[in-house]
């Protein structure tokens, strides 16, 4: 069971991460960390016009955190944010109800299923979806509620 965990596609999309950096004047700064692991993962966002222009990314996390982190960061920049509030739910909702993957630009993620199975590393795989949402939410993008992550501009 922990090939699947650990698959050549996880490995490679941990892989896929790019290099740690930060914006010089980000519209928001977001830092992340898991208590099961000590995973954390500092995200910097510039938005314009509701799209992502450009990010910042430093992840200091374990392989799956790096995954996840790697497979958002491939399709980041021109991703909406209305797109990006629901994110986190949708992978929430895979990881721990059996919920559906997500689809479009987002269907790669499909990946992270693996995970499901292995509930203590469910908090270092939401990261940077955790990141994503905070941030978004704090430049008025998505709802304050936790459970409701619907657009608000």
């Amino acid at each position: 069971m922990l090939n699947d965990l650990y698959s050549d596609r996880l490995l490679k999309a941990a892989g896929s991460l790019p290099p740690a950096r930060q914006l010089e004047s980000p519209d928001v700064r977001v830092t992340k960390s898991s208590r099961v692991c000590g995973s954390e993962l500092t995200l910097d966002l510039k938005i314009e016009r509701g799209v992502v222009a450009d990010f910042g990314l430093e992840a200091k996390a374990c392989a799956l955190g790096q995954a996840s982190a790697g497979l958002v960061a491939e399709r980041l920049i021109g991703a909406t944010a209305s797109d990006l509030c629901s994110l986190r739910d949708t992978v929430h909702a895979m990881l721990k109800e059996g919920g559906a993957p997500p689809d479009g630009i987002w269907q790669d993620l499909e990946a992270l299923q693996a995970i499901r199975d292995y509930p203590q590393r469910h908090a270092s795989t939401m990261l940077i979806f955790e990141a994503l949402h905070e941030g978004l939410t704090e430049l008025g993008f998505c709802a304050r509620d936790a459970s409701i992550c619907a657009p608000q501009k």
